[in-house]
């Protein structure tokens, strides 16, 4: 199925009409098929990665169809996007809540404890896993911070109805992290290249998550059965590797919404999942800047508009991506580029482990 191009005054815009899209399709099938081959299927972070991969990409995949059924660039309405958008993050937010399997670790272990235990052949849970709305903030040292003290204040109390606070924020990282990736999806391999440097370290984030010794080791927050989530994430990570190799300039496959609000929508939720949803500003810089730069356009032609009569323009035009090409710089630079800061950020998110 063949995209239709908008006309936006942009150079080699016009030889991509006709290329093939809805690729992603490819990711979401490709990413699948192990899962389901490797994974433990009864592992809750799992389910929840899947149940994100099939809603998200049910709502692209509309999307795309009914752009190409109608032959412009409007597809689904927006409103309804974002209800599929809150909705996932409604289901999110609830199993993350609610389920009794999602918890974590009060107290680590050490090492020698571990092995002292395993050697007695006894339970690993002497320390309980309890329910909490616990996160981490990168950077700082006693670096948990609790959802539930945003409400707590009033009463302690208050803990019982913490979820009206937590299901919400869940919903907004949800919404913003797709929309994200669905607005730097504009050139060819920039949306998947960026995205594979993210999920492979977020791949990196679950398992010591996941791991009781090397949790323990790096001070971070332990969270029982995460570590599955590795086998989805790196799936993922080579599903997307693997559609790079076509979508590379010139592409000769689009993901099409069908990827992006997928791609974005799993990003999201393992950074939840994690409890490390405070770093995608960090790791998911590329997706931040290409949605602030859209903001800032929008509002600041708004403003002027009204108080000139005339609209003024911050970006030669917006996402961030389409400034550079309206610059002049050809699209695989401007791409290459986008990894390098990408990989760059990556650093700086991989290092919050031991730098607070």
């Amino acid at each position: 199925m063949g995209e239709s191009i908008r006309e936006l005054g942009l150079e080699g815009q016009s030889e991509k009409a006709g290329t093939p899209t809805m690729g992603g399709v490819i990711i979401i099938l490709s990413t699948l098929v192990p899962v389901l081959l490797f994974a433990k299927l009864d592992n809750i972070y799992v389910i929840l990665l899947i149940i994100t991969t099939l809603w998200m990409g049910i709502i692209g995949f509309t999307d795309d169809f009914l752009k190409i059924k109608k032959k412009d660039k409007e597809g689904l309405a927006g409103k309804f996007k974002v209800i599929g958008q809150v909705g996932l993050g409604l289901i999110v937010g609830c199993i993350m809540y609610f389920h009794n399997d999602i918890t974590v670790r009060q107290e680590k272990a050490n090492a020698d404890t571990v092995a002292v235990e395993r050697s007695n052949n006894e339970s690993d849970d002497f320390n309980p896993a309890i329910k909490s709305t616990k996160t981490t903030i990168p950077f700082f040292k006693n670096n948990e911070f609790d959802y539930s003290d945003l409400i707590t204040w009033i009463s302690p109390e208050m803990e019982k109805y913490a979820w009206l606070i937590f299901i919400p924020i869940v919903i907004f990282i949800v919404t913003a992290v797709s929309n994200g990736a669905n607005l730097t999806d504009g050139i060819d391999g920039l949306a998947a290249g960026s995205s594979a440097i993210i999920v492979l370290t977020l791949a990196l984030f679950a398992w010591v998550s996941g791991n009781i010794i090397f949790s323990d080791y790096l001070n971070v927050m332990y969270i029982p059965n995460s570590g599955e989530m590795t086998i989805f994430i790196t799936a993922f990570a080579g599903s997307l590797v693997g559609f790079l190799w076509y979508n590379t300039y010139p592409a000769q496959v689009f993901m099409g919404d069908t990827g992006s609000l997928t791609i974005g929508g799993i990003i999201a939720v393992i950074a939840i999942a994690i409890r490390k949803e405070f770093l995608i500003p960090i790791l998911c810089g590329i997706f931040f800047i290409e949605t602030l730069s859209v903001m800032m356009q929008v509002s600041w032609f708004k403003y002027t508009r009204k108080k000139y009569g005339e609209g003024r323009r911050i970006f030669l035009m917006s996402p961030l991506h389409h400034h550079y090409q309206k610059k002049g710089i050809h699209e695989s630079k401007i791409v290459a580029r986008f990894w390098i800061v990408g990989i760059f950020l990556a650093i700086i998110a991989v290092i919050t482990l031991k730098v607070r």
